[in-house]
């Protein structure tokens, strides 16, 4: 079967997934699948959702309904956004331009990665001149030299990207045990073309009461003034992604922060952490409506879409979803993966009784 046959049966995200599974090798499928540890947080974020109940309101008037949202000063067609994904390549061969084309195309925001397998200005390129598009971002990793960091910066801004997403819950990698289990290792030709240039780091000489993770790997982890320097040094407004604390959101507004993405890199890092539907009432309560707070993790279904925004948010943004869509069918599996939760989302808000996403599905637990 080839990969339009293929992808025109997939009508559910798990669909997506098995097809993705079968066409990517061990490594890649760990890497792209996977999560920290015994992967608790990665369940934990499916769940979290599934575990929140719509209370449908029957009988009210919905004609003339639509899913637009405003945010950053916008208005955006639906509020599903493309989360920042490394090394796209691993799961195709046009990696981020066919997940950047097919997103625009539908009206998704892009965010790229720092490890982007594809320049950002050849995304940008493909992205900007699309009158249907979302906003795009760029999603930066602070590098240890400012220097270099102010380099991706003026890239960023050169290149017309609207926004800086700063993750901040990664200072080191996660204990990713089914990668290692692999052996996984970055095929020849897939890199990260954004950081080519920088200097291999060296590792430090240690005395033997010394740790290599917090004497040396960590003497370049960002801190609070790194992020304050940032918001200093570029014209583009910066949103903070791995905030699961109350305190940290409040922190990022202090400082001037434009907006907070609830994440907890999708269970990537820092296993048992809190599933981010569980963080986020903490986080908008924190915030009061101040600036924009986003959100990622475990969003499957266009359900999960309408709980979040009834929760609060301003907009969600999707991983895995998608690139398992890309990895069996490239640009045409991105785009309907979209298609089908904006599809959902507009089900769940007719049958919910809700008219705008302005007005908030009721939730129990």
């Amino acid at each position: 079967m080839n990969a339009s046959a293929a992808s025109d049966n997939a009508v559910t995200p798990e669909d997506h997934a098995r097809r993705a599974r079968a066409v990517l090798d061990d490594g890649a499928w760990a890497y792209l699948s996977g999560g920290a540890a015994d992967e608790i947080t990665l369940r934990g974020n499916k769940t979290a959702w599934d575990a929140l109940r719509l209370v449908p309101r029957v009988l009210r008037p919905l004609v003339n309904g639509h899913t637009r949202v405003p945010l950053l000063g916008r208005t955006l067609e639906h509020p599903i956004l493309l989360a920042p994904v490394a090394f796209q390549r691993l799961a195709h061969p046009d990696g981020e331009l066919a997940s950047a084309i097919a997103a625009a195309l539908f009206g998704a925001g892009v965010v790229l990665s720092t490890q982007a397998s594809v320049p950002m200005e050849a995304v940008a390129r493909q992205v900007l001149p699309e009158a249907t598009r979302g906003p795009l971002w760029f999603q930066l990793y602070m590098q240890a030299d400012r220097g270099h960091t102010l380099a991706l910066v003026a890239r960023a801004e050169a290149a017309g990207y609207e926004a800086l997403v700063l993750t901040v819950d990664a200072p080191v990698h996660g204990a990713r045990d089914r990668e290692r289990a692999t052996g996984f290792r970055l095929p020849p030709g897939i890199r990260a073309v954004h950081l080519e240039d920088l200097p291999k780091p060296t590792q430090q000489p240690l005395a033997r009461s010394e740790s290599r993770l917090f004497d040396d790997l960590l003497l370049g982890a960002p801190t609070w003034e790194d992020v304050r320097w940032l918001l200093e040094n570029t014209r583009l407004p910066v949103l903070l992604k791995g905030i699961l604390d109350p305190d940290d959101a409040r922190q990022a507004h202090r400082l001037g922060a434009a907006g907070i993405i609830v994440s907890n890199h999708g269970g990537r890092t820092l296993d048992t952490v809190l599933p981010t539907a569980d963080a986020l009432p903490g986080v908008l309560d924190a915030i009061s409506g101040a600036i924009p707070v986003l959100v990622d993790g475990g969003i499957r279904r266009g359900t999960d879409v309408l709980k979040a925004m009834s929760l609060g948010a301003a907009a969600v943004l999707i991983g895995r979803p998608y690139v398992f869509g890309l990895a069996h069918a490239g640009a045409r599996g991105v785009a309907q993966v979209l298609r089908l939760l904006r599809d959902e989302l507009e089900i769940a808000m007719a049958l919910a009784g809700c008219r705008t996403l302005a007005t908030p599905a009721r939730l129990v637990k």
